[in-house]
């Protein structure tokens, strides 16, 4: 993958995660700020699947083709998700389902680098 936009994901699911774990502790619910995080992470998340998508002929296992294809294209789902999740929960386990869908991306996006190291 391309290595400054694996970080700058990353970098936009840590900042997510403090964000919604702060939430979390202090009892708010969704606000901008956090709605804003969350777009910038999906931005980054679209532009990864576009690419991704794009260079997965790089992959050399078919089987993990499908899944380096499957978890790309899934990965832009997750934060609309969550958020939608968080603005119709009004209690503060929403800001946990923030929490658990950032880290999902995270893990994610390191299985994506992973497979992208085996074929090459």
């Amino acid at each position: 993958m391309i290595e400054p936009l694996t970080i700058a994901v990353h970098v936009a699911v840590g900042v997510l995660v403090v964000v919604a774990g702060w939430y979390l502790v202090r009892d708010r619910i969704v606000d901008d700020g956090l709605l804003l995080v969350a777009a910038v992470l999906e931005l980054l998340l679209i532009v990864q699947a576009v690419l991704a998508t794009a260079r997965s002929g790089h992959v050399v296992s078919s089987a993990e083709r499908a899944t380096f294809v499957a978890y790309a294209l899934t990965l832009p789902f997750v934060p609309p998700a969550v958020a939608f999740l968080a603005l119709k929960e009004k209690s503060r386990w929403a800001m946990g389902t923030v929490v658990g869908g950032a880290l999902a991306v995270a893990v994610m996006t390191v299985r994506l680098d992973q497979i992208w190291g085996l074929g090459g």
